[in-house]
Order: structure tokens, then sequence, then C-alpha cells
């Protein structure tokens, strides 16, 4: 087993545990929780799965369930009242701990549960596809979506551990794996490009599920996430930069209905965008863009926009982004591959420039 630290300047730092075997491990959880009361919120589809596993290494403990349905579509206020009937239910107290058992949309509502339920109880974050394991679960970013806006609702919540059992990737299917290593792109793109030479080389053995090109993705992705979350906790500064392609991302996925896309499908086309974009401001060359768009696609993502959507509908989605600041659309651009910029203030024509002429 690994261990990292995310080191903040409080008393919320935290450890994340990566390793085999570890959903199983009774005394790893039981030193992260406070008291006899333990709430998981699962979906049905890890549940099945996992849930009896957690619950037995539980054994001793007052552990009670939700069991919300599985999908982005899900990621709501309304879904989310099933978590807090269950709590003021059952009588938990303000010393109960949240389990998060599931990927990123799980770990976002499990934790902004766990952040408003009596202004706030411990919780824990055990994510259960990559994409959560790698980026998601760590940081303490909780929240559910609007229709008019995706994670728009939320809070700032650390957890008091996150633990990544690697063995939970081996039922994720390949369209999750792939959707998870767009989180792990990012890395290299934005702060790593030795880590990114280093995907170049092994995305066949990432995609075979090779158990030690895994664990060093998940290990070098977790570095870097909690680097810079250790620097910059509540996003004032180099947090932002960890969104790359997001903001694109996310109109994508509000443009197309919540679901239609994996997130991180989303962020891989939102991408290219940022790169066409940065290209077109004169930081990227167009061996740059191209060698973006190719390792994308050796990870089995997309890189071309839905057809459906068009320029005013990304613009007017764009433009409800946290980034943004007194109506000026925001957004996160590479000044090199391998360096990311902090928010850059987009020219309209320049924006529509990219959404009309890049094509995939």
């Amino acid at each position: 087993m690994k261990e990292l630290q995310v080191a903040l300047n409080n008393d919320r730092s935290y450890p994340i545990y990566i390793g085999a075997g570890l959903l199983a491990q009774t005394a790893l959880l039981t030193k992260h929780i406070r008291s006899k009361q333990v709430l998981v919120v699962s979906n049905e589809t890890i549940a099945p799965l996992y849930l009896g596993q957690l619950q037995t290494a539980l054994g001793d403990y007052q552990v009670e369930t939700v069991i919300l349905p599985d999908g982005e579509q899900y990621k709501t206020l309304q879904y989310l009242e099933k978590v807090f009937d269950q709590l003021l239910a059952k009588k938990f107290s303000r010393n109960a701990t949240l389990i998060a058992l599931g990927g990123g949309v799980i770990g976002d509502m499990g934790g902004f549960a766990a952040a408003c339920y009596q202004r706030g109880i411990a919780f824990i974050q055990i994510p259960t596809t990559l994409l959560a394991q790698v980026d998601s679960s760590v940081g303490g970013k909780t929240g559910v979506n609007h229709p008019l806006g995706k994670n728009m609702i939320g809070a700032f919540y650390q957890p008091q551990c996150v633990i990544a059992d690697a063995d939970v990737l081996d039922t994720l299917d390949d369209r999750q794996l792939s959707a998870g290593l767009a989180e792990v792109i990012k890395y290299g793109l934005i702060r790593d490009p030795g880590f990114l030479e280093w995907l170049e080389a092994n995305m066949p053995k990432l995609l075979a599920r090779d158990k030690d090109a895994l664990a060093y993705a998940i290990e070098r992705s977790c570095i870097n996430k909690a680097e810079v979350v250790g620097e910059d906790e509540f996003e004032s500064g180099v947090r932002a930069t960890l969104n790359l392609g997001h903001t694109f991302g996310h109109a994508i996925e509000t443009g197309s209905g919540y679901g239609h896309y994996l997130h991180g499908e989303a962020v891989a086309i939102g991408t290219c965008f940022a790169a066409d974009l940065s290209r077109r401001l004169g930081w990227l060359n167009d061996v740059d863009v191209e060698r973006i768009i190719a390792i994308f696609k050796a990870a089995n993502l997309p890189v071309t926009p839905p057809s459906e959507m068009t320029t005013e509908q990304y613009v007017d989605l764009m433009a409800v982004d946290k980034k943004n600041v007194d109506g000026k659309i925001r957004v996160i651009l590479l000044e090199a591959v391998g360096k990311a910029s902090l928010p850059v203030n987009v020219d309209l024509t320049q924006l529509q420039a990219t959404l009309n002429g890049y094509a995939g």
C-alpha cells in the first residue's frame, strides 16, 4: 500500500491510500471513523459488487445505506435529499461518518451531504472508478448539478481520507476506464511533461489493465493533484489549472443532456478545444495540437464535438462557470505542452473561431 498526504495548512490534511484489497481492511477504515454510526452512500451498479464487502469490514458498526440510481443525470438536489432523509430517519448525530462508495457522482453527492448535514459530519471517499481515484475524490470539491450548469451548487469539504482500492477497477467497463484516463492525461498536459511521455509510451498497457501501469498512473496522478490542492485549497490560483478542458467539457455535458457523455469524454473533447484556442493565441503549434489529439485517441476517447450543439449554445453555457468574473468567460489554456495557464479572459471572436473551426 502507498500512502500519500494532502497537506493543507490546517487540521484538514488527510491521507490517500492506494493499493489492492484495501476495502476489506477494517483497521484502515475504522481509524478514520468517529462513532458507531456509519452511512454508506452508493449506487445501483456498485452496491451489488462491493457494499457487502464493506459492510463485513464494518461488522461492529451501525451501518445504514442509501442506494441511488447510477448516472450523472441523478446528481441533483432531488436525489441528494434521499441521503438527508436517511440520516434524519436513523437519527444520526454530528459524530456520524458518511462513506461515499462509488464514482465521481457518488463522491460529489456524498461529500456535499456530509458538508451540509448538521453543518458538517465526517466522510470518507472510497472511489470505484479510475476517474474518481485520480481526480474527483481528492481535493474536497463536492456538489450537485443544475439544469443550467454543472457543479454550480456545492461546497469545498475535505474527506477524512481517500481509499483507492485498485481491485475495484477489475469490474470497471472499458468506456469508464478510458474516461478516467482523460483526467490522467490532464496532469501530464498541465504540469508533468515527463508523465505525459510515459503515458504516450504506456497507453496500450493501461488499456490492457496492466496492474503495475495502472498503479503507477494512479499514484503519479494523485501526487500531482495533492500538490496542487495543498498549494491552493480553495481554487484562488493554481488549482484552477486542474480545470483544463472543463469549461468546454461542462458545456458539452450540460448541452447534450447529463449522462450522454461521460465526464472524462467531455473533458477530452474540451481539452482539444482548449488546445485549438491555445494555438490561435500563438502558444501551441500544429504539432503540439496533433500530439494532444493523438493521445486522447490512443486512450479510446472522443475528440469530435457533438454536431448538434451550436456556437451560441456553447457561449451561453460557458457563461455559467465558476471561473468567470464580471461576466467574462475565462478558460484554462496551455502555454506549452506541460504548462497550463491561469484562467484567461477569452476574446469572443477567438472563442467563436475555435468553436466554429475545430471539428476533431
